[in-house]
């Protein structure tokens, strides 16, 4: 199944897409978060379906997209996972999970207007594959339990302003990813038995021009591992969203030039759909 949540920012109606067709659930929630799914409304929705009991939004087409999961509680991130992309940063791949935060306030809708911050000259793109948590996890046994908590996958871009980031943060990460609307998400939220997480192709453009080209097979910790690994130093919540790196072709690398007013990026992963964002000044 396909979750979206259709309308207007702040009135964002949530429905369900089957083969092209987008249903309405409000009749089993008001809203797809942490909650819906900690108390089983994806079954619900899926019995509900069966039972030919929801009605058809016939305008969908015509109705902006919001971010699929509404406000998360924690948007955890994982730095340089593509052993490419670290090595056009400038580092080694990692020999452990690097994390960072974003506030959850920074996610917004897939083709939402991006603002380049105050004083920004290295804003970023970065194409991300990110899970949705489903269910609470903590202290998981193996990695092999990580599915059981996972609601879904969605494309997000993990916006980022370079000189925040890396030359005045202090040492970490978050000042230089956390700006207002840097986490464009969605259009869906597709869930587990609609995707093979382990080798889904992600590409993105900036103003038509190819940029990154990769796979989620050459992450150095995959979907797995990061649950599992992240669940032995914090919880997870459901409706926590969990961003999984990105691959080589970032304006960081020094080949192509940063984000300004005007500029279009797209992206998309297989099976999860495509965003665009046109960028103003803030």
């Amino acid at each position: 199944m396909k979750f979206a949540r259709l309308g207007p920012v702040g009135h964002e109606q949530p429905v369900v897409i089957v083969d092209g067709t987008t249903f309405d659930i409000r009749s089993i929630t008001a809203e797809i978060d942490g909650e819906f799914f900690a108390t089983g409304g994806a079954d619900a929705v899926r019995s509900a379906l069966e039972a030919g009991s929801l009605p058809v939004v016939d305008t969908a087409d015509t109705l902006r997209a919001g971010a699929p999961i509404a406000r998360p509680s924690a948007v955890v991130c994982v730095g340089m996972n593509y052993a490419a992309h670290a090595a056009e940063s400038g580092s080694a791949p990692p020999e452990n999970l690097i994390i960072f935060l974003k506030t959850p306030n920074t996610v917004v809708g897939p083709n939402d207007i991006a603002l380049i911050p105050r004083g920004s000259t290295k804003t970023d793109w970065e194409v991300e594959l990110g899970i949705v948590i489903g269910k609470r996890a903590s202290y998981l046994a193996s990695r092999e339990e990580s599915i059981e908590h996972i609601a879904g996958f969605v494309l997000a871009n993990d916006l980022s302003e370079r000189t925040f980031q890396l030359e005045v943060s202090g040492g970490q990460w978050s000042k230089g990813k956390s700006a207002a609307g840097f986490t464009p998400t969605g259009p869906w939220l597709v869930t587990p038995d609609e995707v093979d997480y382990h080798a889904l192709g992600l590409r993105s453009w900036v103003n038509g021009e190819p940029r990154q080209d990769s796979s989620t097979a050459d992450m150095i910790f995959d979907v797995d591992y990061i649950v599992w690994h992240l669940s032995q130093f914090m919880v997870l919540e459901p409706g926590d969203l969990i961003l999984t790196g990105t691959p080589q072709g970032v304006a960081l690398s020094g080949k192509f030039p940063y984000l300004s007013a005007g500029d279009v990026v797209e992206l998309e992963i297989d099976g999860l759909g495509r965003s665009r964002q046109e960028f103003a000044d803030a």
